[in-house]
């Protein structure tokens, strides 16, 4: 019955393989990331028009200091400085 039932919902089969209907761990509000790493702040950029992108700022360690009480606003000024920039593709889960 499960072939039957794929083919019927080809959709059911992507949420198994990809289970990107989960959020781990479980229980957190990924919109807050200060909640959960250190130095860190979420951030939207506009890719293109009706394209808007989450993503996580994180600042080294050797600049958490220098990042403890900061707005978002300081966040965005530290991605234009001279600081080399890494980007991670964390993949297809729906969260970052």
């Amino acid at each position: 019955s499960v072939p039957f039932l794929i083919r019927l919902f080809p959709s059911v089969l992507t949420k198994f393989v990809y289970l990107n209907f989960l959020a781990f761990p479980f229980f957190v509000d990924f919109r807050r990331p200060e909640l959960l790493v250190n130095n860190t702040v979420s951030l939207y950029l506009t890719t293109e028009p009706g394209v808007t992108v989450g993503i996580w700022h994180t600042v080294p360690g050797s600049r958490g200091a220098e990042a403890q009480g900061k707005d978002q606003r300081w966040y965005e000024e530290a991605l234009a400085d001279a600081h080399p920039v890494i980007i991670y593709l964390h993949g297809n889960g729906g969260t970052r």
